[in-house]
């Protein structure tokens, strides 16, 4: 089922006799949902664009390609630097707004600016009775009662399916530089990165990768901006990282940060892919348990992405840690997200009874 409108997917929802499982490009085929297909590219097209506002609102089905092609025309852009799936998943498609917003996909930059769901300003969205619903609008701060928008953002349509999306946007940068530190363990990296993280030299994506691209350790920080700004920062930077070995500096177009957050490394290679957030200090230590194919290290040490052997639940690996762990990839006879606590389960359940007390919506995908 494909609607055109949205008063088309409200009756389909509202008439549907089963469970649905919500697609939008198809890119992110996470978990395994049962159900009749509700696709809703057809929802697509930007209706507002106010460069100097930094608004853009645009149909859920709205290719991300293709809303940043149209802020790219104006120098501008979607600041977290939403991760492309295709790589790591092995689909095919073209990721949507709804679905970068309903699983709140942010990339590397999320330490510095924030997450997908903080640059949200409205949703328009139908909920598993078929009601229209709208909260938010086109501007920051004008919520009133409940902030929906920052439910829905990471719901995966498991309360309501996406329809319309309002985000800020901002400007683009003039100049991207990279720090590169060579060799050093986990524990040195991300030592390294909190150090920078901490200083006020305004690192916006920090990484380690183990094994980089020549199979030695490469540690990774990128500084944005103004040119003069960038190459001065570079600079207190690189004498801030001399403890740990020294940091060589290139500026360029950031094409190696893209792969980072797409984990294209991971791409082709069999095997379940984890993402497991934690404390960055606590980050080498449970990396150390897990017996790991391949690791990567993002957001300073606090996202952890994980190639291990196929059948593997990485979770009773790991034990009891202050953080979740998600199958993005692969299968294992475990749930895809990490379990919840119980008092957070009872609100979990408690406003899926609300929103679709039928429990139609991709059910089980979070379960």
């Amino acid at each position: 089922m494909t609607p055109t409108t949205e008063a088309e997917l409200a009756q389909m929802i509202a008439g549907a006799n089963g469970p649905l499982r919500i697609k939008g490009g198809g890119t992110r085929s996470i978990g395994h949902v049962e159900g009749d297909e509700v696709c809703t590219a057809a929802l697509s097209g930007i209706s507002l664009y106010e460069p100097g506002a930094l608004t853009i609102v645009a149909g859920a089905g709205t290719p991300i390609a293709e809303i940043e092609k149209v802020l790219s025309a104006e120098n501008q852009r979607l600041a977290f630097e939403p991760m492309d799936h295709r790589f790591l998943l092995g689909t095919t498609g073209d990721p949507t707004l709804g679905g970068m917003a309903a699983a709140n996909v942010s990339g590397p930059r999320r330490i510095s600016v924030g997450a997908c769901r903080d640059f949200m300003l409205g949703v328009r969205f139908v909920d598993g009775h078929g009601t229209i619903i709208k909260n938010g609008g086109r501007v920051m701060k004008n919520v009133t009662g409940y902030d929906l928008v920052k439910l829905m953002a990471g719901s995966y349509g498991t309360l309501g399916v996406l329809t319309e999306v309002s985000l800020k946007v901002l400007p683009d940068v003039e100049t991207t530089g990279t720090l590169r530190l060579h060799g050093l363990t986990d524990r040195q990296a991300v030592q390294a990165l909190s150090a920078a993280l901490g200083s006020p030299f305004e690192a916006t994506a920090a990484a380690h990768l183990p094994k980089g691209p020549s199979g030695d350790p490469v540690t990774m920080l990128r500084i944005e901006g103004f040119e003069a700004s960038v190459k001065y920062r570079a600079g207190k930077l690189q004498d801030l990282l001399k403890p740990y070995g020294g940091a060589d500096f290139t500026t360029g177009d950031g094409a190696e940060w893209a792969a980072v957050r797409d984990v294209t490394a991971f791409a082709d290679q069999p095997g379940n892919v984890w993402r497991i957030s934690a404390k960055p200090s606590q980050a080498p230590e449970l990396v150390a348990k897990l017996d790991a194919t391949t690791v990567q290290y993002d957001w300073g040490g606090g996202l952890i992405w994980v190639l291990a052997d196929a059948g593997r639940d990485l979770r009773a690996a790991l034990g009891d840690f202050d953080g979740h762990a998600t199958l993005i990839r692969g299968s294992v006879d475990a749930p895809t997200f990490h379990p919840e606590a119980p008092a957070l389960a009872a609100i979990t359940d408690g406003l899926r009874a609300k929103f679709d007390p039928r429990g139609i919506l991709n059910s089980g995908i979070m379960c």
